[in-house]
């Protein structure tokens, strides 16, 4: 992977795990992320206008793909809803990845090096290996689990749908744009319904914090989108899962969350992944 590309996954990583961290903070997760998404889709509008729209072989997976982030948000919500950031955030995305791999060898023939095949294993053995201790304590009812594998199911469809879109648009950017404005309306649209109009009453107060991580979770998934026309699928998907060191660093530092020595051992092996990545 060019050095230009890991960097910029890794800056993504970490913008991905700053919001993550900031809906966990918020005591009702669906508004925190209606608040960002309704930022997300106002920057897509800007984006597309500075950048355009993608071509028109696009906008079938633009389409999809804000379909798939509805769904993927409203099952975040419900798992994060018990369950801790330490649990649900290693458990969802240390299976998206693989179900990633899988997804992007058998549909599209985009396969990694051997040693980036081989990273991205280790990098997985690591994101599974920080949501042992919480499930070894039985922490996690059987709803919080099925919600987070839900979570990763959607991530790995709609990282390969977003692959190739961003692929066919010839304009990656541009592309992501249409994606932000999607994916905001129709959680916009998701949030109404089950929430009523005083949604946006109650959020208000809150637009600084929704700026602000919007505008993270619209760079962080703009970078992986525009990386994953330069690289494999899922090299890019793997790569992303770093997130989890921040994700780690971050709740132990504002949510108290406690970082157990099996969680620095599988944040050991995330950074070992890494570099296999990198290398190959």
């Amino acid at each position: 992977m060019a050095t230009t590309v890991f960097l910029a996954v890794l800056l993504a990583a970490l913008l991905h795990a700053a919001w993550n961290v900031q809906i966990k903070l918020n005591l009702d997760k669906l508004l925190a992320l209606f608040l960002l998404q309704i930022f997300m889709g106002l920057l897509g509008l800007g984006m597309l206008v500075v950048f355009g729209l993608p071509g028109r072989d696009a906008l079938p997976y633009a389409l999809l793909s804000g379909a798939l982030h509805t769904g993927y948000n409203l099952f975040l919500v419900r798992s994060y809803r018990h369950g801790d950031l330490s649990l649900v955030y290693p458990l969802a995305r240390g299976t998206a990845p693989l179900l990633t791999l899988l997804g992007s060898f058998l549909l599209i023939s985009d396969r990694p090096s051997v040693v980036a095949t081989a990273g991205i294993i280790v990098l997985i053995a690591g994101l599974l290996a920080t949501s042992l201790p919480a499930l070894r304590k039985n922490t996690a009812d059987r709803a919080t689990v099925f919600y987070a594998l839900g979570t990763a199911a959607f991530i790995a469809v709609y990282t390969v749908v977003d692959g190739l879109g961003g692929r066919v648009s010839g304009a990656p950017l541009a592309y992501s744009g249409l994606v932000f404005v999607l994916d905001g309306g129709l959680m916009v649209a998701a949030t109404l319904l089950l929430r009523g109009s005083s949604a946006f009453s109650t959020v208000a107060p809150l637009w600084k914090q929704g700026l602000l991580g919007g505008a993270a979770q619209a760079a962080a998934y703009a970078i992986v989108i525009w990386a994953m026309s330069k690289a494999p699928i899922a090299m890019v998907a793997a790569l992303r899962e770093t997130s989890i060191v921040f994700a780690m660093l971050l709740s132990a530092r504002l949510l108290k969350e406690k970082l157990t020595l099996v969680r620095g051992l599988g944040g050991c092996l995330i950074v070992a992944g890494a570099v296999l990545l990198r290398l190959g």
